[in-house]
């Protein structure tokens, strides 16, 4: 089996080049050109062109996406070629040559307002430009006519890249006092979990008497939920237990929104049902603190 990965350094990608080994043969490409001279900019679209043509991938995984969430309200072009233009191309290059794309999408495309954990069915309102570009790349992969799994997860970590346990360490380091929203919700999601999970996901595809009934959109985040401020202590109280901590921080006060503004908006509620993928896939997801309990090992070592 011929799998194509794009992204490969990126938080999930770097997950996905350990993940993915078992299943087959893993081309795993960055925006830049290799020693091959295959490049993975998804934005360039000869270069994709190239890459179908040339190896004609069983299964594509996308796992580039355009992120900068605030960036993305004053650099909407750039966030829409990314994360919609560029994937319409990759949906119709895999409708052609036949590759099943494996797509990720966010939270995001929903906006935030209900109280219960979004169902893949709910209707997809984003209330930003980052929501908006990863929802016109959902809609992309619906009419290209392609086989596709897009999973939408929600507060992404891992060791490589910046997120959230990282801010946090650092501001810990060089602050008394950390102000931090208690009124967003949602399920702090590892970037090892999404890989494992779609390497498991794919393997039963291909082993399923009726792969096209497993294709679609699925909810992928940790179990349990929290809010940022929640999360926040977690990572503060385990890093403090750790040996040789160096954590200036004394107080973590809650605050909620309104009073930390951003150019983008937020949902309120992030919280995703994934009981589908776990009934379709035969999954289990584990409690989110697992997964930033040993991320935080990882780090502090």
């Amino acid at each position: 089996m011929r799998i194509v990965l794009l992204g490969k350094n990126g938080q999930v990608g770097w997950e996905l080049q350990r993940a993915l080994q078992p299943l087959g043969q893993v081309i795993s490409l960055d925006r830049y050109t290799d020693s091959t001279g295959l490049c993975g900019d998804i934005s360039n679209f000869e270069a994709m062109e190239h890459i179908y043509m040339t190896i004609k991938p069983d299964i594509v995984i996308n796992a580039a996406a355009y992120t900068n969430v605030d960036g993305a309200e004053s650099d909407y072009e750039q966030a829409n070629l990314i994360n919609h233009l560029a994937v319409k191309h990759l949906a119709q290059l895999s409708e052609r040559y036949s590759s099943l794309l494996i797509n990720y999408s966010t939270d995001y495309v929903f906006d935030g307002s209900t109280d219960m954990p979004w169902l893949e069915t709910d209707m997809a309102l984003p209330i930003n430009s980052y929501g908006k570009t990863k929802r016109n790349g959902e809609l992309a992969l619906e009419y290209s006519g392609a086989r596709f799994i897009n999973f939408r997860t929600s507060w992404v970590y891992g060791v490589q890249g910046n997120n959230f346990i990282k801010t946090m360490l650092k501001l810990a380091k060089n602050r008394e006092e950390l102000n931090i929203i208690n009124d967003q919700i949602g399920a702090p999601t590892g970037a090892a979990l999404i890989a494992d999970i779609t390497a498991q996901a794919l393997r039963y595809y291909f082993i399923n008497d009726k792969p096209q009934c497993l294709e679609g959109h699925y909810h992928l985040a940790a179990s349990g939920t929290c809010s940022w401020f929640e999360y926040a202590q977690f990572i503060i109280a385990n890093a403090k237990h750790t040996k040789d901590s160096k954590l200036l921080v004394k107080t973590v006060h809650p605050i909620p929104t309104s009073e930390y503004p951003t150019p983008a908006k937020r949902p309120h509620n992030s919280r995703l049902n994934t009981q589908k993928l776990q009934t379709q896939f035969k999954l289990n997801l584990p409690h989110w603190q697992h997964g930033v309990t040993q991320v935080l090992k990882e780090l502090l070592a």
